[in-house]
């Protein structure tokens, strides 16, 4: 009895399967596949850290479609730093290259899977999926002047160096870069830095940048790794404070009222020159060149202007939007304005120092 049961058990299962197979046949019959897909390059070698190409082959059995689309499935230790991909052709093959940023060493591809629509923008029923290979990522070892970055090319477009107290000063600078993600951006033994304002086109990404470093620091130097030259490379801003009093986003310098004596001085000089002239040589015509001293000395002594500023305003280290907030006024205070630039105010506080406040925070009576 148990081997008739056993028996038919056997038929059973193998009439299943012969089934299933033949399912599995017909679908494939009736679903073919549309595209076929391989790696055409993926780099032999990764630094954690870096943005890195991968690019696919692909080659579709029908002749009138409209697009090949992917999605991926599964990886690990790498993100996808963009969906879309370039689009290339060589004769009946078709290139896409996708950007992906290595995160550990432990890093797998995702899957790759493509589908494909026809003339119509109606998808076919069957996808093509590529396995997700493994990378081979390495870790650098870099100085302590490292600053994070790993791109194909790196160079500061300006900088300016001011004083910010008497014990620091503050460096700014904007740069850019080819190939690299510029939000990782640090600089080890400053005072204080951050990122001011960020275009993180990975391609080419610009970024502006402030630290705060101590003033005995003659050299503001650090160091990026050079993908293309496959070395670290040294950055060096030798340190010149600027004395510009032009107000800018950079100028967080009080205006040097000592400097102002002199010049009100060198005014009121040439003012009583002119006077004695006028009164020895009787000639009244020259009180017209009077009008040219006395409209400075004028100008010069006016009283700075003082405004009203909230409380709880936040104190920006430089005029932009999401700038870095370094105080916050404990209570309404009335403030002397060193300068304007578009929405925002110069500013200097009670304990001397310079900053910037929006004008949204400036009372209104």
């Amino acid at each position: 009895m148990i081997r008739f049961i056993l028996f038919v058990s056997l038929i059973f299962c193998f009439s299943y399967a012969q089934d299933a197979i033949v399912q599995s046949q017909d679908t494939q019959q009736t679903n073919p596949k549309v595209v076929y897909l391989s790696y055409d390059s993926v780099p032999q070698r990764v630094i954690n850290g870096e943005i890195f190409p991968v690019t696919i082959k692909s080659l579709s059995t029908k002749p009138n479609y409209q697009e090949i689309t992917f999605s991926f499935e599964n990886g690990s230790g790498v993100n996808l730093i963009e969906e879309s991909s370039s689009h290339t052709k060589n004769g009946k093959y078709f290139y896409d290259t996708f950007y992906f940023q290595a995160e550990k060493n432990d890093a797998i591809l995702p899957d790759f899977i493509a589908s494909v629509s026809d003339a119509n923008g109606a998808p076919y029923p069957t996808t093509t999926r590529l396995k997700g290979q493994d990378l081979n990522v390495i870790t650098l070892n870099p100085k302590d002047t490292f600053s994070n970055i790993i791109a194909d090319s790196f160079s500061i477009t300006n900088y300016k160096i001011t004083s910010y107290d008497k014990n620091f000063n503050i460096v700014l600078f904007t740069a850019v870069a080819a190939r690299s993600d510029l939000s990782n951006f640090h600089i080890n033994n400053v005072a204080k830095q951050g990122i001011e304002s960020l275009d993180n086109n990975f391609m080419s990404p610009k970024v502006t940048y402030y630290a705060i470093i101590r003033k005995d620091i003659e050299n503001f130097t650090f160091s990026y790794f050079n993908l293309q030259e496959q070395r670290f490379k040294k950055i060096s801003l030798p340190v010149v404070v600027d004395d510009d009093r032009v107000t800018t986003q950079s100028d967080l310098k009080p205006k040097d009222q000592q400097f102002s004596k002199i010049k009100i001085a060198a005014a009121a000089f040439v003012l009583v020159v002119l006077l004695i002239l006028v009164l020895w040589k009787k000639k009244y015509i020259y009180l017209i060149f009077l009008i040219i001293p006395i409209g400075y000395i004028v100008y010069a002594l006016k009283p700075s202007q003082i405004i009203c500023v909230k409380e709880g305003s936040n104190i920006y280290l430089l005029p932009l939007k999401n700038g870095t907030v370094f105080e916050q006024l404990p209570a309404k205070n009335y403030l002397e304005v060193e300068g304007t630039t578009k929405g925002y105010k110069k500013i200097k506080l009670d304990n001397n120092k310079i900053g910037w406040v929006n004008n949204e925070d400036i009372c209104s009576n």
